[in-house]
Order: structure tokens, then sequence, then C-alpha cells
């Protein structure tokens, strides 16, 4: 019995030592499962909660104006928090005194309130405790070096976030132009204007920085260096002209503000090139006021009205149905097309008979509408397909997204009708863009060679080679035969330098111009139709360097809406600025040098010259080669002197000259 007793105690002992073995097993097995075999996920997953690498942006590249000033440039600005946990206690007490000093001194506030801050601050265990935001490289420099801050960040605690900020240090110049380009939350981008044109050329390679995540769902940098450094993007380098560009800008304004217009557009080229030199596009807001709303010269097509006539005329030329001394009967101004729909003249009582040259230069619409209506209404396919072997039916291609699609309508479209041919002939049922209607005068400019309008001269990085060259693009190396297009010079001309025609006002006794005013009515199948007011054209007309376009929508009715009263002056005054402020060049002989030496040396023999008539360019070298300070007064050119030429030039010091 006792032995029996003793075997059963000794069992349940075995028994449960059995269990504990086994218990410790199975223990052990779970930790080194956990350990080596589910270690690593545990480990990642702890990681992804804390840790997070962040992509930096690069440095966008910067958008040069034509003489390399900046119109965007990437700029940093710096938030600088403080780790108040870092800073052992025996610094924070020694310098925390002098750190609100200096922040106080900073900010231009108190001492006393700084220090309750960091106080407090440290009192909180706050981690990410914010200093200053918004800070330029200057400031952050200044504060980086104040006490405490300018330990190494695992002794002073100081945290620095960089963002990456778009300036435009010159303002508002071709805004619309510059453009922009944004990435929503969905991760689609908006690409405005060269930035959105360019934009995998200007945004550069991101990098890569890691942050650990600390109290209050902040995060912080774990080192001072970005574990992968971003690669700042190309720059680009546009055709813009700032000072042509500023001359438009407030041309353009001006007219807009006085005479009430909902929005309006210039574009000034260079006539070989095709360089863009200036773009402006201005819209009204609710208060009155302009802004670069929208890109109206690539983005926005319309009826041309008038500046139609010159694609019309030359159609007719080229095709041998007319000649300009041609005549044509308008009768009384009226046109009638189905006992309904009139064409009419500005001209109560029409201009009666007119050559075909003078249709074009009083921009009459029965003239031009009889001219293509009586020679091509068996045929319109001849006259449309001229237009189109112009390439007046295709988008430039340009560089700048949105471009709005021409419309010339073809006789076997769909909604072809007996009213297309005539209403095309001034201008209407048809669509184009100021910058393709001016795209076409230009090569009239050029001696036919139309020419790809062109934003960008290059694509680069500071010191490396260009990425991308943009040279000058032929877009047809002939529109039309050297005699047309002379003939449409001697018209265009004609426009403004006779006392018929309809640009007249705009004669410049010094400047020829050269151009064709527009008008056109918007809104026609209402009771309140409005007006498009344009004018288009080139300068010097005998040698063209510039042609440029002005398109005024919605003037106020009641203080005017023709283009030679609203869009033409705008072209004057831009053609005079740019002219009077380039400078001119002067040959000078080898001969002529060494007489202005010997004239030097002898300068008592000098006679001041008569400085009437030349441009302030011209008149600062004479007075510079006899040693004369000149003082100028007005714009344009010398009207008059304050000493009389004859006088000795030696004895003259000072010359005021007056320009017109």
């Amino acid at each position: 019995m006792k032995y029996s007793a003793q075997n059963r105690i000794m069992s349940r002992v075995y028994l449960v030592v059995v269990g504990l073995v086994l218990f410790a097993l199975v223990l052990v097995g779970k930790l080194f499962y956990i350990q080596w075999v589910q270690g690593e996920l545990y480990t990642s997953k702890l990681e992804a909660s804390t840790l997070k690498s962040v992509v930096l942006d690069a440095s966008r590249g910067n958008i040069y104006a034509d003489d390399g000033s900046i119109l965007a440039t990437t700029v940093p600005r710096y938030e600088l928090r403080w780790d108040a946990m870092v800073v052992s206690n025996a610094i924070f007490e020694t310098h925390k005194n002098a750190l609100a000093t200096e922040l106080a001194s900073f900010f231009g506030a108190s001492k006393t309130y700084f220090l309750s801050r960091l106080q407090k601050a440290r009192k909180q265990k706050n981690r990410y405790f914010l200093l200053a935001k918004n800070l330029n490289y200057s400031e952050y420099q200044t504060l980086k070096n104040f006490s405490i801050l300018k330990l190494p960040s695992y002794k002073g605690g100081l945290i620095v976030e960089q963002q990456l900020v778009r300036e435009h240090p010159l303002g508002k110049v071709a805004e619309r132009t510059v453009g922009y380009e944004m990435r929503d939350p969905s991760g689609y981008f908006l690409r405005v204007g060269l930035e959105g044109a360019f934009g995998q050329y200007l945004r550069g390679e991101p990098g890569r920085r890691l942050k650990q995540k600390i109290a209050n769902g902040q995060w912080k940098p774990i080192n001072d260096s970005n574990e992968k450094e971003p690669t700042s993007g190309f720059d680009l380098h546009t055709t813009i002209n700032v000072n042509i560009q500023d001359i438009a800008h407030k041309a353009l304004l001006q007219q807009l503000e006085r005479f009430e217009a909902d929005h309006g557009t210039v574009v000034v080229m260079e006539t070989h090139s095709g360089n863009v030199k200036a773009i402006v596009n201005l819209g009204r807001t609710s208060r009155g006021t302009y802004y670069e709303k929208l890109n109206y010269a690539v983005g926005e097509a319309h009826e041309p009205g008038s500046t139609f006539k010159l694609m019309a005329m030359i159609a007719a030329l080229e095709d041998g149905v007319v000649d300009v001394d041609d005549k044509i009967h308008t009768g009384k101004g009226e046109l009638t097309f189905y006992n309904k729909f009139k064409v009419r003249d500005s001209k109560r009582g029409g201009y009666g008979t007119l050559t075909v040259g003078k249709v074009f230069e009083v921009s009459s619409n029965t003239g031009v509408v009889k001219i293509v209506y009586d020679n091509y209404k068996n045929n319109p396919e001849q006259f449309v397909n001229r237009l189109y072997n112009m390439g007046l039916n295709k988008p430039l291609g340009i560089s700048i997204k949105g471009e709005a699609k021409p419309k010339i309508p073809y006789p076997t479209d769909s909604t072809w009708d007996g009213l297309d041919l005539p209403w095309m002939a001034y201008g209407y049922g048809v669509a184009l863009t100021p910058l393709q209607t001016l795209t076409f005068y230009n090569a009239i400019a050029n001696g036919g060679e139309m020419v790809k309008p062109k934003f960008l001269k290059q694509i680069s990085r500071l010191g490396n080679r260009p990425e991308k060259v943009f040279r000058k693009e032929i877009l047809n190396p002939a529109i039309c035969s050297q005699q047309t297009v002379e003939k449409a010079q001697q018209m265009m001309f004609n426009v403004v330098d006779k006392k018929w025609g309809t640009a007249h006002q705009i004669k410049d006794e010094v400047l020829p111009l050269a151009g064709k005013t527009g008008t056109c009515q918007v809104d026609y199948t209402t009771d309140n139709v409005q007006y498009i007011s344009s004018f288009v054209g080139y300068f010097p007309a005998n040698a063209p360097r510039y042609s440029c376009i002005v398109v005024i929508h919605k003037p106020n009715k009641k203080k005017g809406y023709y283009g030679a009263t609203v869009a033409a002056p705008v072209f004057k005054k831009i053609a005079k600025k740019i002219y009077t402020n380039t400078p001119k060049e002067i040959r000078i002989t080898n001969a002529e040098i060494e007489a202005l030496e010997t004239q030097r040396t002898i300068s008592s023999e000098v006679p001041l010259p008569s400085l009437i008539g030349m441009t302030k360019t011209e008149a600062e070298q004479v007075a510079k080669s006899l040693g004369i300070k000149l003082t100028t007064k007005g714009n344009g050119v010398v009207v008059r002197q304050s000493i009389q030429a004859g006088t000795p030039s030696h004895t003259v010091k000072n010359l005021l000259i007056e320009l017109s």
C-alpha cells in the first residue's frame, strides 16, 4: 500500500516535470519562431510605422528673357523647428537668455516673450517646436548661428525644413506665357505656358530624405543631410525681350482701360527669325482691372473680320483672276444674297468704282466680296484650296499647349452653303488665333517665307553644353509668288500712307508703317452686337524688322469700336517706342574715322552740326565724338537744339536737345 501510494506521487511529479519541460520547449520554440522567422516582418512593420522616406522636389530650372533677366526662378524657403528634448539642461540654462535675446532682436519682439516660449516648449517636451517659417537663405543663415541653434543638431536640436518656391523677379511680365505646372491631389498635371510645355526639362530629378515619427504624429528628419540629393532642372532661355514686353503691356493696358474693353492681346515678333519678343494677354476683372487671365493669343480662335481680306486678296491675285489696277464696281456699298442677307460697307452710299488695290486700302466689304464671289462662285474649291495651300487651315504647332485649331470651311463640308464663300471673303465664317493671323502677315513682311513663331532659344544647364537648341523653322518657304508679295506689301503700306487708307491716322513721318485694320462683329445674331477691333502689320515698312498684332475684344461701343480707332493707335505706340529705343547701327569707313580723329585734334575748327532729325542714339554719338555733354528731353527724333548749328564745337560744353 505504502509503495503503491509513493509510486502514484512520483508518477504525478514526473508528469508535472514533463509538462513543464514540454511547455518550456514550446515557449522557446515560439520565441525562436518570432525572433528568427517573423522578426524581419515585425521589424519592417515597426519601421514602416515610425520611418518614412520623403520625396524632395528638385530645384526647378530658371526661365530667362533674351537679355538674361530672370522671368521665373526657384528659391528655397526655410522652416526652422527645435527639438527641446535634445538640449541638455546645462546648455539650456546657460544659453537660453542669449537665444531669447537674439530671437527678440531678429523678429522685433520682446525677450520675455521668446524666453517664455522656449521654457514652455522645454517643459512640454516639445520635439517639433516652430521657431520661424518662410525664411530666405540669408535669414536662415542668421538664425542657425544663434545660441544653442549653432550646435550640432544632436546637441542643439535645430531642425531645418526646406521648401522650394517659384518666384517671378520681374513681376507679371509675360505671366501667362511663362505659365505654370501644378499637380492636383490625384496626380494629374495642369500645364500652362512654357512651364507646362517644358516641364520635363525644368523639373530635374527629386531627392529623398528619411524622417522618423515622433510625438503628436509629427515627423522629424533623422540626419542633417539627405539620403539622395535632388538634381536641379534645366534652364529655359526664351526669346522674350523685357523692354518690348513692357512697352506692349503698357500700351495695351492703357487702351483697354480707355475703351473699357473685355480683353485684349498683343504679340510682337521678329520678322526674319520668328522670335516672339513680346506677348501680352489681359482680361478684365469684375472690378474693372486687368490681369494676365488667359493666353488669348494662342488659345482663342475667332472670326478675324477685315484682317482676313489680305488672305482673300492674295488668293485672287495669285490665281490671276484680278490685278491691283482692275476696276471693281461696288455701287452704293451694299450687296444682297438670297434676297435677305446683306453685305454693307462702313461708308454710307458706298465707294463707287474702285481699283482692286483701293478695295483693300479702304477695306470695302462689298468690293472684296465681289472679287471673291464673282470669280469663284462656280468653283469655290479653287479659292479654298489656295487658302489651304498657304497653310491657313493648319495649326502652327507651337510648343505652348492649348493652340486653337483654325477653321477654314471646305465646299464638301456638310455645313457648307451658298453664303460661306462671300462671308469668308471678308473674314466671317472662318476662325484664326491672333498668333496664326500674325504669322501669315509676318510672311508677307518676310518676302513670302512663313516662319514658325518661336518662344525659346535653347534649353541648357549652367556650365554645360545646351541640351537643346531651337533654330528657325520654316513652315512655308513661299506662300505665294514674289510679285504677289510685293503687291500685298504696297497695299498694306498704302493702308497707312495714303489719305484714303483706313489707318492713315497712325501715319508717322519718321517711321513707315504697314498693316491692315479689322473691325469684326460678334454676337451679331443677338440684339446686343459687340465688336473685335484689330490691327496687324509690320515696321519699318521699307525694311521690316518686327511684325505686330493688336486685338481688342468688346470695347465700349459708345467710346469707339473700329480697328483704326481702338487697335491701330496701340500698334503705332508700340512701334514708335521700339524704334526709338533700338540702337541704330551707323557704319563708318576708315577714312571717316581718321577724319574724326583729326577733328578732335583741331576741335576749334569743327562747327557744331545740326542734330535736327537725328534719333537720340545718333545725337548722343555725335555729341560724344565732340566731347559735348548732352541733355535730352522727350523721345523720338530731335526737333530742337539749344545751341545753333555752326557754333564752334570747342566752345560748347553742354547741349540740350528736344525730341518729338
